[in-house]
């Protein structure tokens, strides 16, 4: 599915990031030194974590890089086989092989070469292949993602088909992940006036604890500039609902047997 954007209430808030330190007298922003995240606490003042660019620049609602580098430095090793099946700009592609990995990407609206037209409820993958699992899948339907009449970005989250149609993007990573393999997935919850609430996090999440062993819950602080405007948070305090403030990011390890 080529990814999302918009409004920081609900799916696909994110944009660009919060900016790094700026140099004495201003100028270019400096990004800190990429390490480790330690806590539950995620937090990275850039959508980059280095000059050359991880995934199509300007692409809306991109995963940050930096989350996927933490993701691979703890859980694969080199020349191990990532597969993202909700690739959008090709992000997980550029930073997995900045780190020496492999990597496949699949989505319904292919942005480059390199990512493979597939639903990720049937990717065109052997069994147990995949090292790593890496899906950042749509969640709203305010961005036309693909053509594809069974694209999952066409389904509401507060429809059931929604729900399913995830369930069967897991089907699918459960089969071409191998034994004792790590999955990770990244999604906001939603929010929309007249709607409601939808705790898209905790409801994937059980869909996926039936299939693996939680390893950890992060939150991703987000980095958003429209979270920075007054506007915003006087709509909030007005209409007595809350911005998305982080991202769900819920690792999971295969284990049969």
């Amino acid at each position: 599915m080529a990814r999302r954007g918009g409004d920081p209430r609900g799916p696909r808030g994110r944009g660009d990031g919060a900016q790094g330190h700026r140099g004495h007298g201003g100028g270019r922003p400096q990004r800190p030194t990429l390490r480790q995240q330690t806590t539950t606490l995620w937090y990275y003042p850039s959508q980059q974590y280095s000059d050359t660019p991880m995934g199509v620049p300007g692409y809306e609602g991109r995963t940050p890089a930096w989350v996927i580098w933490n993701l691979l430095e703890r859980y694969t090793r080199e020349d191990d086989l990532v597969v993202d099946p909700f690739c959008g700009g090709g992000t997980t592609l550029d930073v997995a092989r900045d780190m020496g990995r492999k990597a496949l990407g699949y989505d319904l609206r292919p942005v480059r070469d390199d990512i493979f037209r597939a639903d990720a409820r049937k990717l065109p993958l052997e069994d147990g292949k995949a090292d790593f699992v890496f899906m950042d899948p749509p969640y709203g339907t305010h961005l036309d993602y693909s053509d594809d009449p069974n694209c999952i970005g066409k389904l509401s989250a507060f429809d059931e088909a929604y729900f399913e149609a995830m369930d069967g993007a897991f089907a699918e990573a459960d089969r071409v992940l191998r034994d004792r393999r790590y999955l990770a997935c990244y999604v906001s919850d939603s929010f929309e006036k007249k709607k409601g609430f939808v705790p898209i996090g905790a409801r994937l999440s059980g869909l996926l604890s039936a299939r693996f062993r939680p390893i950890d819950h992060v939150s991703v602080v987000r980095g958003n500039r429209k979270l920075e405007k007054p506007a915003f948070h006087r709509a909030a305090a007005d209409g007595n609902f809350f911005l998305r403030g982080f991202q769900h990011l819920m690792i999971f390890k295969k284990e049969r047997g």
